[in-house]
């Protein structure tokens, strides 16, 4: 059997009716010879079918991800060579661009927009780490005359990674780059719902110069192969991106052995408009940041809190540009709110909306599910804006992943504080103010791990990306990202010219 790496770039076809696991440097069945299917949320449609992996797959995977780091080259390249392989699957992925967004729009609803902005920064993460490795080392620390102590970086081994689905692409490259550009191997396992594109990214992996066994990635269920790869003795390091409920459930497992250990989880992020705020900036940011990506982003600004003094104005044009959202084929470019994932996930999203009505809220716009011409058997939900609510509701607490936002007054910056704090959650925020003082004291005071001040974005390569509270620990997208993949050695020596007797004897 050929290695990827043999074949050539035309036989690579993105669309198939049939994806394979890579393991080795090769695609393979599972071994039981079992399937799943792999829908367009869009429309409802089978778009293929995937290799539905075992615990002896992920077995067979650990343990050629773990023969690559022990016994293969990768990790003993020098890291201007592991840069280059980095810039090679970017420069892949830059040529097969309109692809893999096609792909990533096919297998997960999105918008077009959505999708190539997404598979952009993918391409720019690899690139950003190329960079990065190069000028990570470790350091050299004074000590008394005769003693030397120096530091070096080592990779951490073998990486089970276990991304959601709605950033296919995007989460598979904010795994897999650091990990590959520290020198580590990886067992990478997408979400079953949407894991074309993280296929596809693996045999570009090899198609740019991996050695074998460096990126495998096995495809199916997270209750059977997620726990394979984290409870496996061969995994070094797990990091997920998933609900808080299951990232709980991968520490406790994950502590058995031991395992280095990297989180990003739910959010229930605040977005707070100050009475001095651009309205107009403050309104489209807002829409952004709770209805970009259908609002299925843990990261989405999902509870809003406007001044008192400008809520009718606020309100009056937010409620206007929502209503205005174009909900349609996600491949056309005029299209701003993509599907729902599954019709799962629309049910879960409705009965937030219903839960919040039966408790006394209000829905201003939206609130229920939509049928898109052309589109009749996908899944589709209004964008929804929710006003009289509290902080007891489930609405207001609990993280929905939806195009659903909570909208409450707040009167002064000390209570602004106080309702944005008061969440189990601490991943993103935004603020909106003219008033740098202000940004900065509230900045400084909301316990979350990125703020976004007057910007509607929470992340380009380089700014680290993680959550306070239950929204999880360590940062990814950044050069400290590459020490969650490594391991800091201390070597200490001696250089006097007379034998240490410390002892006397």
């Amino acid at each position: 059997m050929s290695t990827i790496k043999e074949e050539k770039m035309e036989k690579l076809n993105m669309k198939r009716e049939y994806y394979q696991m890579v393991i080795n440097g090769e695609r393979v069945d599972a071994l039981a010879k079992e399937t799943f299917t792999t829908y367009n949320p869009a429309t409802g449609e089978v778009l293929a079918q995937v290799a539905k992996a075992s615990k002896d797959d992920v077995n067979r995977a650990v343990e050629a991800a773990r023969n690559a780091f022990d016994n293969g080259k990768w990790r003993k390249f020098p890291v201007n060579k592991r840069s280059r392989v980095l810039n090679k699957i970017a420069s892949i992925m830059r040529a097969r661009f309109n692809e893999l967004v096609e792909l990533e729009v096919l297998n997960s609803g999105k918008s077009l927009s959505a999708a190539q902005g997404q598979v952009m920064q993918s391409i720019e993460d690899f690139e950003f780490y190329a960079a990065a490795i190069v000028g990570h080392r470790g350091e050299v620390n004074n000590l008394p005359y005769g003693f030397l102590n120096y530091t070096q970086k080592e990779p951490v081994g073998v990486c089970g990674q276990i991304i959601p689905w709605n950033y296919p692409m995007m989460m598979a490259a904010w795994k897999i780059a650091p990990a590959i550009a520290a020198g580590c191997s990886v067992v990478l396992k997408p979400a079953s719902l949407t894991p074309l594109t993280a296929i596809v990214l693996t045999e570009i992996c090899y198609e740019a110069g991996v050695p074998e066994g460096v990126v495998n990635v096995v495809t199916g269920p997270g209750a059977s192969v997620g726990d394979a790869i984290v409870e496996h003795p061969g995994v070094d390091k797990v990091a997920f991106t998933g609900s808080t409920p299951i990232g709980k459930d991968i520490m406790g497992k994950a502590s058995q052995t031991l395992k280095r250990l990297t989180l990003e989880l739910g959010g229930k992020s605040p977005n707070i408009v100050f009475e001095d705020a651009d309205i107009d900036a403050a309104v489209y940011g807002s829409i952004f940041g709770i209805f970009y990506n259908t609002g299925q982003s843990c990261e989405a600004r999902s509870r809003l809190y406007v001044h008192e003094n400008i809520y009718d104005q606020f309100m009056k044009k937010f409620v206007e540009k929502t209503q205005q959202l174009r909900l349609g084929n996600p491949m056309d470019p005029g299209t701003q709110v993509g599907s729902i994932i599954n019709r799962g996930q629309l049910e879960v999203i409705d009965g937030y909306v219903k839960s919040a009505i039966e408790e006394g809220a209000t829905v201003l716009t939206g609130g229920h599910e939509v049928t898109v011409e052309g589109f009749e058997n996908g899944y589709w939900y209004a964008p929804t804006i929710i006003t009289d609510v509290t902080h007891e509701m489930k609405v207001v607490k609990e993280e929905i992943f939806g195009p659903v936002v909570v909208v409450m007054k707040f009167s002064n910056e000390k209570e602004a504080i106080k309702l944005a704090n008061d969440t189990e959650f601490g991943l993103g925020s935004a603020i909106w103010t003219k008033d740098q003082g202000t940004a900065t004291r509230v900045a400084h005071q909301i316990q979350a791990g990125i703020v976004m001040v007057n910007c509607p974005f929470s992340a380009f390569p380089g700014t680290p990306f993680g959550g306070y509270k239950q929204s999880g620990f360590g940062r990814e997208l950044c050069i400290e990202t590459l020490d969650l993949y490594t391991e800091t050695k201390s070597v200490l020596s001696y250089y006097g010219g007379k034998p240490l007797n410390p002892l006397g004897v």
